[in-house]
């Protein structure tokens, strides 16, 4: 017995240490700062989402994977980039414990890298800067009838097809 109570505070303290090295010893913001989204935005982006079974979806910059995790309880293959580590380990963690391994994935990769055609659904809470670059980037490779949900900001030449709140609905209509 003592030895599995031994062996839970050596792995409780590696566990510390690849912490500590993740928050103090790379760059603690590797990107857009993280700013959460709440639970009320999240079940908004659920409800603008639509989702069907069979779909796939994406959040971009994806924080601590509360929205990857909330379409992946919603049955959706849901999978998230991440360029911060810290939040890469701490989603994966996350995802570990509320038992969603293997339909929620945590990426850590630059959301630039992102091949959108494999996707029903982006979700995005970028800048203003970054969704003036990907906005012509969705337009193109999104599936007909792909949605794009953003929050807090809109693309500037793309109408929203719905607006609620901060929320924000996009349909790829092209043909």
């Amino acid at each position: 017995m003592l030895f599995y109570v031994g062996l839970a505070i050596n792995i409780i303290l590696i566990i510390a240490l690849f912490y500590v090295i993740l928050v103090f010893l790379l760059p603690p913001f590797m990107g857009a700062p993280y700013v959460p989204s709440s639970r009320a935005v999240v079940e908004k982006m659920l409800q603008f989402s639509q989702a069907k079974a069979g779909e796939r979806m994406v959040d971009l910059g994806s924080g601590d994977g509360r929205i990857v995790m909330a379409f992946a309880k919603a049955g959706i293959e849901a999978h998230g980039y991440e360029i911060n580590p810290t939040l890469v380990f701490l989603s994966r963690l996350a995802i570990r414990a509320r038992g969603l391994r293997g339909k929620a994935h945590i990426h850590w990769r630059s959301l630039m890298s992102v091949d959108f055609s494999q996707f029903d659904i982006v979700v995005i809470y970028g800048l203003p800067r970054l969704m003036k670059t990907l906005e012509a980037r969705f337009q193109k490779e999104l599936p007909l009838g792909g949605r794009v949900i953003s929050n807090t900001f809109s693309f500037k030449n793309w109408p929203a097809n719905k607006k609620e709140d901060k929320v924000f609905l996009y349909r790829v209509d092209k043909i």
